[in-house]
């Protein structure tokens, strides 16, 4: 389904989610005996039951971000200072609150659990800007990352996304707001993905972290072959190859990461990889596991910009080196395995 242009999204999205949320709230008892008068038939620990407040809890923290969106765009006249360095701080302290509130709600609702293994001290002091490189596997990696570099590091992210999450009325609102990009994916417009990249790359501050997915998407094995099937397609017979060997990441795109080290030379390189979330692919998978019981392990590696490569194909090799880094490790750690 295309994505509606953005009046619609403001003027229909954002206050049907609003109302949404205050309908919920005000059934939210009938909604709750339908959940427990089905929970006799479905195997689980009240699956319905945590499904319903799941919902709930995501709707009224979409509701409660875009009302507290709509008083900063107010207080900053009415959209005129929203740029202004001030009026970016607070957007970025409201994201930082939110997701820690959504994440108290995960721990306490899916009792989820979040450690970092081996975090390297350059990803937790500012002093230099980074581009971030994550794999991208399991319904809310994303957040999750965002959310260490808020709350627990310090950063202040810029975000490669697709354009498909600007559905959710709050994510569309905060991160139009912020220095971020929503990509389509597909062939169009292929050649000025890399140059809206470097743009976004542009420029970053001291506590910047410039935030990318080299896959282009989630993990699954179908799309891990078809990965390996374009690289052939493409002549990338040796880049196939190593893909092949990598069991638990789909084959990266270097275009990104090459425009974004381009753009910002003088960056580091962190590259991220987690483990916990990999076998849930679907949404049986989803409410399969519910309540997930789920201990998320990242791993965090920092290299300085001195180490990154200077050619743009030992650029390539380096990222595949790293990919393939990152597969053996998620290897050895997933399922609590090392």
């Amino acid at each position: 389904m295309p994505l509606p242009p953005r009046w619609a999204r403001r003027l229909l999205l954002g206050p049907g989610v609003v109302l949404l949320a205050g309908t919920v709230l005000t059934t939210v008892p009938v909604w709750a005996l339908l959940a427990l008068a089905v929970s006799p038939f479905v195997a689980g620990r009240l699956r319905p039951l945590r499904l319903l407040w799941i919902v709930c809890v995501y709707l009224v923290w979409d509701a409660a971000a875009l009302l507290a969106l709509f008083a900063l765009w107010v207080g900053s006249g009415f959209g005129w200072r929203t740029r202004s360095p001030a009026f970016q701080r607070a957007h970025y302290r409201l994201a930082g609150w939110f997701l820690r509130a959504l994440f108290w709600q995960a721990r306490w609702t899916l009792r989820l659990t979040i450690e970092v293994a081996g975090a390297d001290p350059d990803t937790a002091l500012p002093g230099r800007p980074e581009l971030v490189l994550c794999r991208h596997a399991g319904p809310g990696d994303s957040f999750i990352l965002i959310h260490a570099l808020v709350n627990w590091f310090n950063r202040e992210p810029r975000i490669v996304l697709k354009d498909s999450l600007q559905w959710d009325p709050a994510i569309d609102v905060l991160l139009n707001r912020l220095p971020n990009r929503f990509l389509a994916p597909g062939p169009k417009g292929r050649g000025s993905v890399s140059e809206q990249i470097g743009h976004l790359a542009t420029g970053l501050d001291d506590d910047d972290a410039f935030v990318i997915f080299p896959e282009g998407g989630n993990f699954t094995p179908r799309r891990r072959l078809r990965a390996i099937e374009r690289l052939r397609e493409l002549g990338h017979d040796l880049m196939a190859l190593r893909a092949e060997r990598m069991r638990h990441v789909l084959a990266p795109q270097p275009g990104g990461l090459l425009a974004a080290l381009e753009a910002a030379p003088d960056a580091g390189v962190v590259f991220v990889a987690h483990t916990g979330l990999d076998r849930l692919l679907t949404a049986a998978d989803v409410w399969r596991e519910l309540p997930m019981d789920k201990r998320i392990v990242m791993r965090f590696w920092s290299v300085p910009p001195e180490e990154v490569p200077a050619g743009r194909q030992e650029r390539i090799d380096w990222l595949f080196d790293w990919w393939a880094r990152m597969d053996a490790w998620i290897a050895a750690n997933r399922d609590g395995g090392a």
